[in-house]
């Protein structure tokens, strides 16, 4: 079983950290496309993933068209707060890209507009927030993919 987390832009050491982290407990391949909001030396990113971030399994991409242009024909889903499906109906196959984007804006208006049959949310049950931590939002998604595939 294998799943592909995908960051679009990351802009906080401490969450792609804490993404890293989790992309080697489950198993899944962290892939991070550029620009980013740090340097991939930063310290909190180090941090935040530990001694675990040698151990990675993770691609670098120069920008949102280069990671498209790589993974044509693959198959992809899309985590936006603007998503009409939840997160549980998602088909969860080995291989699957989870696409998730930047903290302070999500995915682009392109991306969303282009791939809105394949877009979910998670739900909130409160009007007071207006989403989660993107580390968190991560390990909920990966983690239901697990539960289905395992």
């Amino acid at each position: 079983m294998s799943l592909n987390i995908v960051l679009i832009e990351p802009e906080i050491p401490n969450n792609t950290g804490n993404i890293g982290r989790l992309a080697l407990a489950s198993g899944a391949h962290l892939h991070l496309v550029k620009p980013f909001g740090f340097e991939i030396t930063d310290a909190r990113l180090k941090r935040a993933g530990l001694d675990y971030w040698p151990h990675l399994n993770i691609s670098t991409y120069e920008s949102t068209s280069s990671f498209f242009a790589a993974h044509q024909g693959a198959k992809m889903v899309f985590l936006s707060s603007h998503g009409d499906k939840d997160y549980w109906d998602i088909p969860f196959t080995d291989n699957l890209f989870l696409i998730f984007g930047k903290e302070s804006v999500g995915l682009s208006k392109t991306i969303l507009d282009t791939h809105k049959e394949h877009l979910y949310k998670i739900p909130l049950f409160s009007e007071h927030v207006r989403s989660l931590n993107l580390a968190n939002a991560v390990a909920i998604v990966v983690y239901e993919g697990i539960k289905k595939l395992k």
